[in-house]
C-alpha cells in the first residue's frame, strides 16, 4: 500500500512540475542580431542561434519585439525575419529564444538581445507630411481576356520647414517591385506636391501593404525622407456598378424591378454588397436599402416617377471592409402627373371666383335670399302722407275715422316717427 501511495504522489508531483516553466533550464540568447534595410519600408531582422543550446533536443523558438516606433511582436522558428515598416524614424528590436511544451505554453526563455537601425540624415520638418493615396481599378477589354490593372494617385503637403527650392520623389513598392513616379502636379513653386501612377504592379486582392517612400532634395539642407504603409482596403476606391437599369413590373405597374452588373474589380461577383437609394421625384422622397445580389424589387406609386443609383463595396467575406464606391449614374422610370404652370394658375383662378359668385347670385335670386336676409324698410314718410289724403277724403264720416285706425295698425306702430293720434 505504501509504495503504491508513493508513486501516486510522486505522479502528481510530477505533473505540476511539468506545469511551470523549468526554471532549472538556461536558455542562452541568439547572437549576431543585426537589422538592415531591405528596400522601401523594409528590414531584414538577422540573428544566429545560440552556440550553447542547453540540449540538443530542444525545440528552439525565437520572440521578436520591434519598436518603428509602433510596437509590433511575433515569434518564428528562422533565424530571419522580413517585415515592412516606415524607416524615417529609425527601427529599433529586441529577440530572444524561447521553448515552449508541446508548442503551447511557454517552457523557458533567454533574456533579450537589441539592435537598432538609425534614421536617415535630414532636417527636421523638412519631410512631405500629409500623405495621402488611392488607387482604382480598370479593365483592359483590348485584350482577348480582359485584364484589370490598378492605377494610384498619391499627393502631400511640402513640410514647414523645407527651403523653396526643395523638389520631392516619389517610390512605391509592392511586394518585390519597387517603382519611381514620372507624372507629377507641382505648386505655385513648382515643387512636386502629388503623383500619378496609370498603370502599377499593384493586385487588390492581395493582402499585403502598399508602401510608399517620399524623399526630397535641396541646395540648401538635407531633406527628410517619409514612409508610410497603406492597407489597400482602406485607398481603394471602388468602381461604381454597371449598366443600372429600371423596369416597372407588377399588377398597374405597381413595381420597380432594378438590375445591374457588379464593378470593374478583379473581385468576383459574390464579393459586393450594395446600396440601392430609390428617390420619388414628385414627392421628393428617398428610401435606401441593402442587397447583396445584383437585382432589387421594390413597391412604388405608378403616379409618380422614380430615379434609381446604386453604389457597392467589396464585402467583409474577401477582405476587410473599405469604402464604399460613387453612385452610379441615375436610371429613371415612370412620369409624375403634370402640375399646373404659374400662368395656368393666374389664368384658372379668376375665372374660378367669377363663375363661384355667378353661380352664388343666381341662387340667391332664385331662392329669394336676398329678401330674407336683408328685408325692404317702408319710408314712414310716404306712408303718413297717404294716410292724410284718405283723412282729407273722407273726413265727417265715421268710415273714414274707422279705416284711417285701421289702416294704422296694418302698419305698425314702428313706423311712425310721429304719431298723429
Amino acid at each position: 500500500m505504501a509504495p503504491a501511495l508513493l508513486i501516486l504522489l510522486g505522479t502528481v508531483a510530477m505533473s505540476r512540475a511539468d506545469a511551470l516553466p523549468d526554471e532549472t533550464l538556461l536558455l542562452p540568447p541568439p547572437v549576431n542580431f543585426t537589422i538592415q534595410a531591405a528596400g522601401l519600408a523594409q528590414v531584414l531582422l538577422r540573428w544566429q542561434p545560440p552556440p550553447d543550446r542547453a540540449g540538443a533536443n530542444l525545440d528552439l523558438e525565437y520572440h521578436v519585439w520591434m519598436r518603428t516606433p509602433q510596437e509590433d511582436e511575433f515569434e518564428t522558428r528562422s533565424t530571419e525575419s522580413r517585415k515592412a515598416t516606415p524607416l524615417h524614424r529609425g527601427v529599433a528590436a529586441s529577440v530572444r529564444t524561447i521553448v515552449r511544451r508541446d508548442g503551447h505554453s511557454l517552457l523557458a526563455a533567454s533574456g533579450w538581445v537589441s539592435a537598432r537601425l538609425e534614421a536617415p540624415p535630414g532636417t527636421p520638418g523638412t519631410a512631405a507630411v500629409n500623405l495621402t493615396c488611392t488607387t482604382n481599378t480598370a479593365m483592359d477589354n483590348d485584350t482577348p481576356s480582359a485584364l484589370y490593372w490598378v492605377s494610384l494617385r498619391c499627393a502631400w503637403l511640402v513640410g514647414a520647414a523645407a527651403p523653396q527650392d526643395t523638389q520631392y520623389f516619389l517610390y512605391y513598392r509592392f511586394g518585390s517591385h519597387t517603382e519611381e513616379c514620372w507624372e507629377y502636379s507641382r505648386d505655385a513653386l513648382q515643387r512636386n506636391v502629388a503623383c500619378w501612377f496609370p498603370k502599377t504592379a499593384i493586385l487588390s486582392k492581395r493582402p499585403e501593404p502598399l508602401a510608399v517612400h517620399v524623399n526630397g532634395s535641396s541646395s540648401f539642407t538635407a531633406i527628410q525622407p517619409f514612409d508610410q504603409l497603406f492597407a489597400l482596403h482602406t485607398i481603394d476606391q471602388v468602381n461604381p456598378p454597371q449598366n443600372v437599369s429600371t423596369e416597372v413590373a407588377g399588377p398597374e405597374g405597381t413595381r420597380v424591378s432594378i438590375r445591374w452588373e457588379k464593378p470593374v474589380s478583379a473581385f468576383p461577383a459574390h464579393c459586393f454588397d450594395y446600396q440601392v437609394k430609390i428617390n420619388n421625384t414628385q414627392r421628393g422622397s428617398t428610401q435606401t436599402e441593402h442587397s447583396t445580389t445584383n437585382g432589387f424589387t421594390s413597391v412604388i406609386d405608378n403616379s409618380s416617377r422614380y430615379c434609381v443609383e446604386v453604389r457597392a463595396t467589396v464585402s467583409a467575406m474577401c477582405r476587410a471592409a473599405g469604402l464604399w464606391s460613387a453612385w452610379s449614374p441615375p436610371s429613371c422610370v415612370g412620369r409624375d402627373k403634370p402640375r399646373p404652370s404659374l400662368g395656368q394658375l393666374l389664368l384658372v383662378l379668376p375665372a374660378t371666383v367669377c363663375l363661384v359668385l355667378l353661380i352664388c347670385s343666381f341662387v340667391c335670386k332664385i331662392c329669394h335670399l336676398w329678401t330674407r336676409v336683408f328685408p325692404p324698410v317702408p319710408t314712414p314718410s310716404r306712408s303718413l302722407g297717404n294716410l292724410e289724403a284718405m283723412s282729407y277724403e273722407k273726413t265727417g264720416s265715421q268710415d273714414t275715422e274707422s279705416e284711417v285706425i285701421i289702416y294704422v295698425e296694418e302698419l305698425g306702430p314702428e313706423m311712425l316717427e310721429h304719431p298723429v293720434f
